[in-house]
């Protein structure tokens, strides 16, 4: 919602001229100004890079972590939910069936966590230059995306491991892994706009993400819903991913396209409504981070 004009005077030297910015916010609730998050795109590259830079510095095993948080949880998961609580896996080892599901949820979760955080982690950014504050969330929202695709390598080597055959299903991968994203995006941008006026969403973020995950069909099967109630359970935009990621990887049922229509729903009604809600409020930014 902002607009850039330059106006350039001669000064009483014709050699030598004056370049005055001047930046005035945008009018009306649906000036919204995303073009220059095109023009701005280089800005949205080095932030990308300085949080994977930031991320793995001075760690001991690196890329590694990207692995273990998920393997970790599975072996959880499988001992507590699979072995003890006999939860069924639609046929599946327990171990893949959990894993599959945590893949996407592992991305999903980190990319709001970072999301969340990142205008008032990034204060002194905002206070001292001027660039689209949309930048900041769609950076924090693409670059778990590493850790996504060292974890997804793993996972390939367990579906050989266990012997499952993923079929033409896998096209539809790309398709699960951007509503999976626009959904980060999108709640990622309600947060954070959110965080910089009450920092009480900073302390309530893990504690959202812990609720997020058991209402999620991540260690148990979307089958387990009544299926009345299948299509409300579609409200959570995870469980048409999840199982969408299931159904293309191990070829389990599958989901049913009401769920999947109406997590791309409410996904696309976050987004309008969340990007709408941040340049609404990004003018402030500057003077309450």
């Amino acid at each position: 919602m902002q607009t850039i004009s330059i106006d350039t005077a001669s000064t009483s030297r014709p050699t030598r001229s004056a370049t005055t910015v001047i930046i005035r916010p945008g009018r009306g609730l649906f000036d919204l100004d995303l073009a220059s998050l095109w023009e701005f795109r280089e800005i949205l590259y080095f932030l990308v890079w300085r949080d994977i830079k930031l991320r793995y510095k001075q760690t001991a095993i690196g890329a590694a972590w990207a692995i273990l948080q998920p393997l970790a949880t599975m072996a959880i998961f499988t001992v507590i939910f699979g072995h003890l609580a006999k939860i069924p896996s639609d046929g599946l080892p327990y171990a893949i069936f959990s894993f599959t599901g945590l893949l996407p949820w592992t991305y999903f979760s980190q990319a709001i966590a970072r999301s969340g955080a990142s205008v008032v982690g990034d204060a002194n950014l905002v206070k001292k230059v001027y660039f689209p504050r949309l930048l900041i969330p769609i950076a924090a929202v693409l670059s778990p995306l590493v850790d996504f695709l060292i974890s997804f390598v793993f996972l390939v080597g367990m579906v050989a491991w266990f012997g499952v055959r993923p079929g033409w299903n896998m096209v539809a991968l790309p398709f699960f892994l951007a509503l999976a994203m626009i959904a980060a995006l999108a709640t990622g941008l309600w947060l954070s706009a959110l965080n910089v006026k009450y920092r009480d969403v900073g302390h309530t973020l893990p504690f959202l993400i812990q609720i997020w995950l058991y209402a999620s069909p991540v260690a148990y099967s979307v089958t387990l819903i009544p299926e009345k109630w299948r299509l409300v359970y579609g409200l959570n935009p995870m469980a048409g991913v999840i199982e969408g990621f299931r159904w293309a990887l191990l070829r389990t049922e599958r989901p049913a396209l009401g769920v999947i229509a109406m997590s791309a729903v409410v996904v696309l009604a976050l987004l309008i409504g969340g990007v709408m809600f941040f340049k609404h409020l990004e003018r402030s930014f500057a003077d309450i981070v």
